[in-house]
């Protein structure tokens, strides 16, 4: 189901010619391999047709990719790529997916504000993109974590493998951070690295509380509008406190257990 991008390659030395290997830049790589590596152990992706990207320190012209072929779970911080928005691998070796790059390099393009966009058909989630009416229903805690912040793409168009398709996806986000792509997957949006797999995780667990309660056959309860807006607010003022952490206890628990992330 992968796809190989098909785009002419230039001369990365002749494309840039400042150094891609900071100290934060390397950190950057480092966390979204931990990112990677932690959604292969908690299911998250499928196969090697998902991906996460990031805008390069410094560089927002540039963004960090997992590359075609590779497993999540096989991701490290020195096999990501650093691709420039026409599809020129700058530093890496490999190339990335095409559909990781149509949508990925689009959105990045269209909406700086996205400093990190995390792309997966994990199961619950992807399973409310496939029932009819919103995803959310807003009945359990966690799911409150996204009041406000979700668009959907009710348009299934077939594989993103043109900068149009990447370009309707961007516009459908808008500036939401949650897009749910109908027959399709999600799309976690968010400023920084952190962030993203922070809501990506919760997002996973929201809808599988959801998929449990629809599962009894008994009516959800939503909590009311003014409630959830202020549940949102609440959540919203400890998340980037709150995600930084979450992203330091992946560090902590692969060093640990999958050091191999880091290399």
């Amino acid at each position: 189901m992968a796809h190989e991008l098909n785009i002419p390659k230039g001369e990365p030395a002749l494309l840039r010619n400042v150094s891609l290997e900071t100290e934060e830049i390397w950190q950057a790589r480092v966390d979204l391999a931990a990112c990677l590596r932690t959604a292969a152990r908690l299911g998250l992706e499928e196969g090697i047709c998902n991906h996460f990207s990031a805008v390069v320190p410094g560089h927002p012209d540039l963004f960090i990719v997992n590359r075609l072929g590779w497993a999540f779970q096989e991701a490290t911080a020195s096999s990501l790529l650093i691709c420039n928005f026409e599809g020129n691998v700058i530093a890496g070796d490999g190339v990335p997916e095409a559909t990781a790059f149509f949508i990925h390099a689009r959105l990045h393009k269209m909406a700086p504000r996205v400093g990190a966009a995390f792309h997966t058909h994990m199961p619950n989630a992807t399973a409310l993109s496939m029932v009819e009416g919103e995803p959310l229903v807003w009945a359990g805690q966690t799911a409150l974590k996204f009041y406000g912040r979700v668009a959907v793409d009710d348009h299934y168009n077939g594989l993103a493998l043109d900068e149009s398709e990447g370009d309707r996806i961007a516009s459908v986000l808008g500036e939401k951070d949650i897009l749910f792509m109908k027959n399709h997957g999600v799309m976690v949006c968010a400023s920084n690295i952190a962030e993203a797999w922070d809501d990506l995780y919760y997002l996973e667990r929201a809808a599988e509380v959801q998929l449990k309660a629809m599962s009894t056959g008994r009516r959800l309860v939503p909590v009311s509008p003014e409630i959830a807006a202020q549940a949102a607010r609440q959540m919203r003022e400890g998340d980037p406190e709150s995600a930084r952490m979450h992203l330091e206890s992946l560090r902590r628990v692969l060093d640990r257990l999958d050091p191999g992330y880091s290399a």
